[in-house]
């Protein structure tokens, strides 16, 4: 049986008249086991994959190539089903046209879908709202599947109407978590970002169709080892104070403010999605109604809850002093994710400021990253900026923007933007 841990890093120390209170609360989960294996209702997995003309000879060839490899890496038992996507959605496995629209893997199921994602073949324009809406359907078509997970590829951007794509992730969300993936330089990462974003999955570009297996490999292996189907954050906080945001700040810079579900007047809840062996960090901030010198106040209770049951517990406090060598210490963790969510934000305002024309606010802000990239030693993300920029200076963040920059790189670094890397003990 899963076990999760809560453990809490701040500064609980607050000036007189002081009212914010900041922590980033780990929260490790061990013992997950496998997907659908829980006894909390079965998996299901959809591979989504763009069939549109857009998808050249080699591109299809190689997406065929990794869906057929991510069938590989699905648990028997699970289920499962695959769509074919281009100005509308097909059901390409199983083929079935009522009742349940997702089948249990099995050694026959699987090589039937092997089958039909061999006969795909590139047609037609790109309409991923549509896709994502199948998806929707073909999991409510099995009632007994509680933990779902898509894997979506596309190598174009998105030709619907105006607001039908929103429109259809606001459908998706809350139903299903999506990982998507981009191949080439011809789909647009902001309009990926919002899926996955919103789907609690992932993003990132696939440059080349090479290594577009292993990448399919990676992401339905990560699906099967999360052995939690779904777990909450739960933020609870006295009378009068005000939550100012929840962000998760590690494996990615996520914001779930604004996705917070009221479970009574004084608590709300956050989506945190399934759960492998694994650590998370949160950033949690609040504000309370300041207190006078020398007293102590619970300012949060962080909890993780499986359902209705709670399967571990932070405290984050606020004590009021005078002592100006407490109350001025900012603490490591919360410094280190503060930069880090910085970091996110230079970069891809910056990339968007560079592919508008403005060049100056486009060096200004990939500047800024290169340093917060330095200081809080995220060398991935140094080593695609140094793609994009010529550093003078690291410490200072002196750039200047590369004359030639390939498309790949820019999009390599827009994706990877929201990644973090952990303190360096």
């Amino acid at each position: 049986m899963a076990e999760f841990t809560a453990a809490v890093y701040q500064n609980e120390f607050l000036p007189d008249g002081g009212t914010d209170v900041n922590a980033i609360v780990t929260v490790t989960c061990a013992g997950a086991g496998t997907a659908g294996q829980s006894g909390g209702g079965a998996a299901g997995e959809i591979i989504i994959v763009d069939t549109s003309g857009s998808m050249g000879p080699q591109t299809m060839a190689a997406a065929k190539q990794a869906a057929q490899a991510a069938l590989a890496e699905i648990l028997d038992g699970t289920w499962f089903a695959v769509i074919a996507g281009s100005d509308r959605a097909m059901l390409a496995y199983p083929q079935v046209s009522s009742g349940p629209g997702l089948v249990a893997m099995d050694a026959r199921t699987r090589e039937e879908a092997r089958a039909a994602i061999g006969r795909f073949v590139g047609s037609g324009g790109t309409a991923i709202g549509t896709w994502l809406d199948l998806a929707g359907t073909l999991f409510a078509s099995v009632p007994g599947v509680t933990q779902k997970h898509a894997i979506l590829l596309t190598d174009g951007e998105n030709r619907e109407q105006p607001g039908a794509l929103d429109a259809a992730i606001r459908r998706a969300t809350g139903m299903f978590q999506c990982d998507c993936r981009g191949a080439g330089t011809d789909w647009q990462v902001e309009e990926v970002r919002r899926i996955s974003q919103a789907l609690l999955g992932t993003v990132d570009i696939i440059p080349e169709p090479s290594q577009m297996q292993a990448q399919f490999e990676e992401m339905m292996r990560s699906s099967m080892a999360r052995g939690v189907s779904d777990a909450q954050l739960r933020v609870w906080t006295p009378q009068g104070a005000q939550v100012l945001f929840v962000r998760q700040v590690a494996p990615t810079v996520e914001d779930l403010t604004d996705r917070r579900v009221v479970v009574n007047p004084l608590t709300g809840a956050y989506p945190t999605g399934a759960w492998a062996d694994e650590s998370r960090d949160y950033h949690v901030a609040v504000r309370v109604a300041a207190k006078a010198i020398g007293q102590e106040q619970l300012a949060a209770r962080v909890q993780v809850a499986l359902g209705d049951n709670v399967a571990a517990q932070a405290l984050v406090k606020a004590t009021w002093s005078n002592n100006s060598e407490l109350t001025t210490r900012i603490d490591q963790q919360v410094a280190h994710y503060t930069g880090q969510t910085e970091l996110a934000s230079m970069i891809q305002e910056g990339l968007a400021a560079k592919a508008a024309g403005d060049a100056a606010t486009a060096t200004t802000k990939l500047g800024r990253a290169v340093q917060l990239a330095a200081e809080t030693g995220n060398d991935e993300a140094t080593s695609k900026l140094r793609k994009v920029v010529d550093i003078d200076d690291e410490k200072e963040g002196t750039v200047r923007l590369k004359a030639a920059v390939q498309k790949a790189d820019e999009m390599a670094l827009d994706t990877a933007s929201t990644k973090t890397t952990r303190i360096k003990k």
